[in-house]
C-alpha cells in the first residue's frame, strides 16, 4: 500500500473521494467569497443602501432650499416696479 492509500483507508474513504470533498470544498469557498466581496455581493448592496440614504436626505434638503429660494424671489418680485 502507498502512502496516499493508507490515508484513505485510515479516514475510511478513497483518494478519489477525498480529492473531490477537497475541490467542492474549495469551490464553495470561492462562491462564499464572491458573495461577501464580488461584484454584485452583500457589501456592494449595503453600500448602495446607504448611498439611496444619502440621496434621499440631500433630495429632502434640496428641495427645503428651493423652497426657501423661490419664496425669496417671489418676495423680491413684488418689490420691483410693474411695468405698463
Amino acid at each position: 500500500m502507498g502512502a496516499v492509500e493508507k490515508v484513505g483507508a485510515i479516514a475510511g474513504f478513497s483518494f478519489k473521494t477525498l480529492v473531490v470533498t477537497m475541490i467542492g470544498i474549495l469551490l464553495f469557498g470561492i462562491y462564499i467569497g464572491v458573495l461577501i466581496f464580488g461584484e454584485n455581493s452583500l457589501t456592494v448592496l449595503q453600500q448602495l443602501k446607504e448611498k439611496k440614504q444619502n440621496l434621499i436626505q440631500e433630495n429632502a434638503r434640496l428641495k427645503n432650499k428651493n423652497q426657501y429660494l423661490q419664496k425669496k424671489y417671489f418676495e423680491l418680485k413684488q418689490l420691483e416696479p410693474k411695468d405698463g
